[in-house]
């Protein structure tokens, strides 16, 4: 692995992996998902889901993403899925979440939010391989009613 150090000090300049968290959100059984107003994957679908914060926990993240892009606010249950893409330098990390309210709705970063029942989503239009991978599992889990964690490598170089 290449690192980029000075020659002179010998100090190492860390290029580190981005951390992106989300929640699946769940309220009467139906999934809150969002269609994104912002690149990457403008006009797609995807659970709330975000670039995590400097100081904040990977939970508080996903509390913070599913506000910003839903207006709605979010209570985690459990850790649920994780991805790690070397080929991007990215971690992706869902937790199972209850939506705490209906009051969500379109912002800065979605261009339309709306509760999905299962064969509801849009499978053609979901924004990235992780979310589309996260919402397979859980419909596994919810026809066995066992949510398990899943830790999986997605590798495409």
């Amino acid at each position: 692995m290449k690192r980029y150090c000075c020659k002179e000090c010998n100090t190492i300049f860390y290029t580190n992996p981005n951390v992106v968290v989300g929640a699946l959100c769940l309220r009467n059984e139906s999934i809150l998902m969002a269609k994104r107003n912002i690149n990457p994957r403008k006009g797609l679908w995807t659970l709330p889901a975000g670039f995590m914060e400097n100081a904040e926990t990977l939970q508080d993240g996903a509390i913070r993403e599913t506000l910003e892009e839903t207006g709605s606010k979010a209570e985690i249950v459990m850790p649920y899925t994780m991805f790690s893409l070397p080929h991007i330098n990215q971690v992706h990390m869902f937790y199972l979440a209850d939506l705490l309210d209906e009051n969500f709705g379109p912002t800065v970063e979605s261009s339309e939010v709306k509760l999905f029942q299962i064969d509801e989503i849009l499978w053609d239009e979901i924004a990235f391989p992780t979310v589309k991978k996260t919402l397979e599992y859980y419909i596994e889990d919810k026809e066995i009613n066992k949510f398990i964690f899943r830790e999986e490598d997605i590798k495409l170089w």
